[in-house]
């Protein structure tokens, strides 16, 4: 148990409540301490009886049973890539990680209020794979039976996946939008196209998660220039499971 409690204490702040809080209410939901239609997404519920827990537990709960090795899956991604990013790319940032699972998060409430959704976690996931996807593009990734490919294609690979195998996708499509418009407004529209860099993190965030000296990564900031041709440095995370990378001609 010491050596669980140490591995789980090691987690960064976020991928480590993250996973306690979904494992957690999955497991309440799947012995029935509580009734799992109260962890689902309702707008009825959510604006008549004023239930205003269920956009969060929403994101959180996946029932395991069926669908538990879906849950597992989800598992496995929300882990690996939620670290690799707050380890990585917004390593001593919490503040900006923070407000990246927060435009997430209400991307993801909205679409599931317009569209009906009652889970929310599988596009949850996704969008934050998809961000880090979209910083280490030239990354390759291996996946099953062998096969090698760019990071940047690995969602949409999911997507077709799912798509295949499960007659669904649009939960996956739904995360790869989400994750789509969290990059262009954060990094493409101000770094590459010279315009107003909307999503700043507020300094409420920054008073409650202070920036953290050593190994910070301050690619977020808007370049005063960018030379012709200049590509901006990304981080790349070694290792051999699904989605571990590694660059390009090393």
């Amino acid at each position: 148990m010491s050596d669980v409690r140490d591995w789980f204490n090691s987690l960064p702040i976020f991928t480590r409540y993250w996973l306690l809080f979904t494992v957690s209410l999955s497991l309440i939901g799947r012995f029935g301490f509580v009734h799992s239609s109260t962890f689902v997404l309702s707008y009825d519920r959510f604006i008549n009886n004023f239930e205003i827990w269920r956009p969060i537990t929403s994101v959180l709960y996946y029932p395991m049973s069926p669908g538990g090795f879906h849950f597992l899956i989800n598992l496995y991604f929300l882990y690996n890539y939620s670290l690799r990013l707050e380890r990585g790319e917004y390593d001593g940032r919490p503040a900006d990680y923070c407000y990246m699972l927060l435009f997430n998060w209400l991307c993801c409430v909205i679409l599931g209020f317009i569209n009906g959704f009652k889970l929310l976690m599988d596009p949850m996931v996704l969008s934050v794979l998809y961000v880090w996807c979209q910083l280490n593009k030239d990354a390759i990734v291996n996946f099953w039976l062998g096969t090698r490919f760019k990071a940047m294609y690995l969602p949409w690979v999911l997507f077709g996946f799912n798509m295949v195998i499960n007659g669904g996708g649009m939960m996956e499509l739904y995360g790869i939008l989400i994750g789509h418009i969290y990059v262009f407004l954060k990094f493409k529209y101000p770094q590459e196209l010279g315009g107003r860099e909307w999503l700043v993190t507020p300094k409420i965030l920054e008073s409650y998660f202070p920036p953290q000296r050593g190994g910070i990564r301050w690619f977020g900031n808007v370049p005063t220039q960018r030379p012709d041709g200049q590509q901006q440095a990304r981080n790349v995370f070694g290792g051999h499971n699904w989605g571990r990378g590694h660059v390009l001609g090393q």
